[in-house]
């Protein structure tokens, strides 16, 4: 809900959908500026190559994922944090059970 420039979202007032196989997204609060999402992830998922436009903070709250990007790769644990500029191709999997928050900007229009 949007009041006075402040929006709020409680957890349960959004639709979780399943994307893919082993991914649930549950897009939280965005306007149009700014988007935050939550990703569950099964244990084996891996999420294919792609790259946007939009800048993206990935934060993990729970599991671990293997994140790769420009010929890195980074083993990302629960409190890990990294920012993905737009344009760079990227991609991830699931090492456990995981849970993601990604921030977006601009939000993601094919998300909303």
């Amino acid at each position: 809900m949007t009041n006075s420039g402040v929006t709020y979202t409680a957890t349960d007032a959004t639709p979780k959908s399943t994307p893919e196989p082993g991914m649930i997204r549950q897009v939280l609060a965005y306007n149009p500026h700014l988007m935050m999402v939550r990703h569950t992830f099964t244990k084996g998922w891996a999420g294919a190559r792609h790259s946007h436009p939009h800048h993206q903070m990935v934060y993990i709250t729970r599991g671990h994922i293997v994140f790769e990007a420009e010929g890195k790769q980074w083993n990302l644990r629960a409190g890990d944090c990294l920012v993905v500029d737009g344009g760079v191709e990227h991609h991830a999997s699931a090492l456990e059970d995981c849970e993601v928050l990604d921030v977006f900007t601009p939000y993601r229009e094919d998300y909303a």
